[in-house]
């Protein structure tokens, strides 16, 4: 399945403070000058892509082979350092079903099964339930035989689990008391039906054919060890979905790329793929804790053909952060620590009671359903400034406009639209002083990344008659 970092949003923003941890947090002011009242904090939330950021970005791979890029060079891109070798392994073991009470096998043709003892009894076309007492009728007279069973097909036919075809042999075995499915195949023909599920079969050849290497490489890098087979079906190693999910073009791609796989210093490269990176990848020692010299985190120019490349952008009052995260008082303030890759890596709430609640980037993700841990939540804050002695003096407005990116300050024009009247450059801690100079009594408020922050008004006297 198509499993996205914001080229501007994260790349200058986290930029600024990516060399910030926890334990050496940059100044946070409390207030900007010194005795202003500070409003009530807006939040923003701003972000893109969907899934880990590791390797390869298949939007970014479909932009490459838009570009005339072939499947070498999309690797290349996003497993820098690795070379294209041949796989050693040709079958694989994966398993379809656990802790089954029954299993139908079926086919349309002539199969056989071969028993515990290698003995073969053929079948003719049909199905057969098998339980984990293992007896099975043939030719009208039960039987119950060795484990365990492996049915196999006839030649050029396929076998039916429940209705479900898949290429190879299907073996049952019995493992506490119930039955263990699990489909032998040769390598390439299981990457037939995983290929089409990860990415849609209409994309260019190109992006097609990374995918089947990246598959390829994933699998063998992950295999099972100490079981009694080599791959899961689900997505704790790739999601296989048979003979039903195969399509003309993605076949097309995983027999073009017959046994290719990635190598790094002499061994099967571990080739995380997923969605959208949203414009930077992430490193795998930020995401899984662990380095890999081909798995970095680098700018990815390609992720702009993404639905998922920026995220519309979200707001959230003290109070509603706060029971978005079943806090007991409202969020007056974040602090957060970056990782080597820009995105953050926890995030600190510091709660109206003083007391604070750390939380790993991955958990913000799941608790506010994000596509991915490229995001930002920003503070929006303005300090409300004392009167104006008098027409066009200068006024200072001073607050916080941390971890957003292009801060304006707005005025209420006269017509009742919104025009910008300073834009901001906060320092590193977010706080920023814009001067202005309303001749009359005016209204401001503090805008970012498309979120409409707090407004003031600034009361101007009006000057007697001469």
């Amino acid at each position: 399945m198509l499993r996205r970092v914001l080229v501007p949003i994260l790349s200058l923003v986290l930029a600024g403070t990516a060399g910030a941890a926890m334990s050496a947090q940059p100044s946070v002011p409390d207030s900007p000058e010194p005795t202003a009242a500070l409003s009530a904090p807006i939040y923003v939330l701003t972000g893109g892509g969907y899934g880990h950021g590791v390797g390869l970005n298949q939007y970014g791979a479909l932009a490459q082979a838009k570009a005339n890029r072939d499947y070498r060079e999309i690797l290349s891109f996003y497993y820098p350092g690795t070379e294209l070798t041949k796989a050693d392994v040709t079958k694989v073991r994966v398993l379809l079903a656990d802790g089954r009470a029954t299993a139908k096998i079926s086919s349309t043709v002539p199969y056989a099964i071969r028993d515990g003892s290698g003995v073969v009894t053929e079948l003719q076309p049909g199905a057969i339930t098998v339980k984990p007492d293992l007896r099975v009728v043939v030719d009208g007279k039960p039987a119950r035989l060795p484990g365990p069973l492996a049915f196999v097909p006839g030649k050029g036919a396929l076998l039916q689990l429940d209705g479900k075809e898949y290429r190879g042999e299907i073996r049952l075995s019995v493992v506490s008391g119930a039955l263990q499915v699990i489909d032998v195949l040769g390598l390439d023909a299981y990457l037939l039906g995983v290929v089409p599920g990860e990415v849609p079969k209409e994309w260019p050849t190109a992006a097609l054919q990374a995918q089947a290497v990246a598959a390829r490489s994933y699998a063998l890098a992950s295999i099972v060890k100490s079981r009694p087979f080599d791959l899961y079906s689900d997505t704790r190693s790739q999601v296989y979905y048979g003979v039903s999910a195969e399509s003309p073009a993605t076949s097309a791609a995983v027999k073009a790329t017959r046994g290719q796989i990635l190598s790094y210093a002499g061994k099967v490269a571990t080739t995380f793929y997923y969605s959208s990176s949203g414009g930077r990848t992430a490193s795998s020692k930020d995401v899984f804790g662990v380095v890999t010299p081909y798995l970095q985190a680098r700018d990815d120019p390609w992720d702009t053909l993404s639905p998922h490349h920026r995220w519309p952008p979200r707001s959230f009052t003290a109070a509603t952060l706060g029971q978005a995260f079943r806090l007991s008082a409202p969020v007056v303030d974040v602090k957060v620590e970056p990782s080597e890759s820009g995105r953050p890596l926890s995030i600190m709430l510091i709660k109206k009671t003083g007391a604070t609640v750390l939380l790993r980037a991955a958990d913000v993700r799941a608790t506010l359903g994000l596509r991915s841990t490229a995001f930002r939540l920003g503070v929006l804050r303005v300090a409300r400034p004392a009167p104006s002695p008098s027409p066009a003096a200068p006024v200072v407005i001073s607050g916080v406009a941390r971890y957003v990116t292009t801060p304006v300050l707005e005025k209420l024009g006269e017509k009742g639209s919104w025009l910008p009247a300073v834009n901001l450059k906060p320092a590193q801690d977010g706080a920023f002083a814009a001067t202005v100079r309303p001749k009359a009594t005016a209204t401001y408020r503090l805008v970012a990344d498309g979120v409409v922050g707090p407004a003031l008004a600034i009361t101007v006297p009006v000057e007697a008659p001469k």
